[in-house]
């Protein structure tokens, strides 16, 4: 049986989901900063992702939102420009690596 999709699982999952074929010459940190759980943050260098809890000191970009927005997300419930157009998501920084992201983790 399948676990429920969870904050805590997604940071721990993210990494083994990477793409690494997808991110070539790619170095970038997405700061994931949510409005009503811990904020996490993932790091993509030399091929290679990371996942940790917590504020990064100067991500390239950062995604406001919440828990229940970020699972719909990460399960394809809701596409990522769907919840940026309904007020749900907001980019800060380099919002074209935002348009990377569904491609640098599989589902």
């Amino acid at each position: 049986m399948t676990q429920p999709l969870s904050l805590e699982r997604i940071v721990r999952k993210l990494p083994q989901k990477f793409n690494p074929d997808q991110a070539t010459g790619l170095e970038a940190t997405f700061q994931f900063r949510l409005t009503d759980a811990d904020s996490f943050f993932i790091d993509i260098r030399d091929g290679e992702c990371t996942s940790e809890y917590g504020m990064h000191d100067d991500p390239n970009l950062v995604l406001h939102l919440d828990e229940a927005t970020l699972i719909r997300i990460i399960s394809g419930e809701q596409d990522g420009m769907s919840a940026y157009m309904k007020g749900q998501l907001r980019a800060e920084g380099n919002v074209m690596l935002a348009t990377r992201l569904g491609k640098l983790f599989s589902r």
